[in-house]
């Protein structure tokens, strides 16, 4: 069993409050968590209304499944043309 975990800094360049930001993130969350059935949460830059830190788990049996599907979430944020990422970090335990 494989966990892979993702993280990512999120830049919401358009927005320009606490509500904009979080409108934006919480829909990504929940098409992600919907598409890819993986767990999905901000845990960082609660109070920033440009930034956010998101993390994502799945479970696979082998890792380059995991990795594969941690790839593809990066490449449907890339496609949200509201938000953009800074940084982004895969680790397997």
């Amino acid at each position: 069993m494989i966990i892979g975990v993702l993280t990512i800094e999120l830049l919401v360049p358009g927005s320009n409050s606490l509500k904009d930001k979080r409108q934006v993130v919480k829909s990504l969350l929940a098409n992600i968590r919907n598409k890819f059935n993986v767990s999905a949460a901000e845990i960082d830059n609660l109070d920033s209304h440009r930034r956010a830190g998101l993390a994502f788990a799945c479970v696979c049996n082998e890792r380059p499944m995991a990795n594969r599907m941690l790839d593809k979430i990066i490449d449907y944020i890339q496609t949200n043309p509201l938000c953009e990422i800074g940084e982004s970090d895969i680790e397997f335990l």
